[in-house]
C-alpha cells in the first residue's frame, strides 16, 4: 500500500485578513459555494466548509473592501457591510457617505 505524505496532498488557499491578520485556509471564493448550492452569497467572499457541520454548512470567512480591495474578514473590528463590504479604514475616510445610523458607528 502506497503510504501518503503531507508533502502530496495540493496546498489549500489562505485567506489573510490585512487588518487584523486573521488567517484561515477557505475552499472557495464567490457567491455560490459548490457545496452549499442553495445559497448565494450577497457578495463574494471567502468560504470555507463547516468542519462542525455533517450537512452542507459554510462559514463565511471575509471579502474585499469595495474601495480600496483590501482582503477583511467579517470581525466588527475590520470591516462593514453596508450594501457592500467596506474596511473601517474606508468607511472612516468615507464617513459623509454613509446614513446617520452608520456615523454612530
Amino acid at each position: 500500500m502506497a503510504e501518503t505524505h503531507e508533502k502530496d496532498k495540493p496546498a489549500k488557499d489562505v485567506f489573510v485578513c490585512e487588518n487584523c491578520n486573521f488567517s484561515v485556509s477557505f475552499d472557495y471564493f464567490g457567491r455560490k459555494p459548490p457545496f452549499a448550492r442553495s445559497y448565494v452569497l450577497m457578495e463574494e467572499a471567502y468560504v470555507m466548509k463547516d468542519p462542525f457541520s455533517e450537512e452542507r454548512g459554510f462559514i463565511t470567512l471575509g471579502s474585499s473592501c469595495n474601495i480600496c480591495r483590501a482582503k477583511v474578514c467579517l470581525s466588527q473590528n475590520c470591516s462593514l457591510f453596508y450594501t457592500k463590504r467596506f474596511c473601517l479604514q474606508c468607511v472612516k475616510k468615507n464617513l459623509k457617505e454613509f446614513p446617520a445610523e452608520i456615523k454612530e458607528f
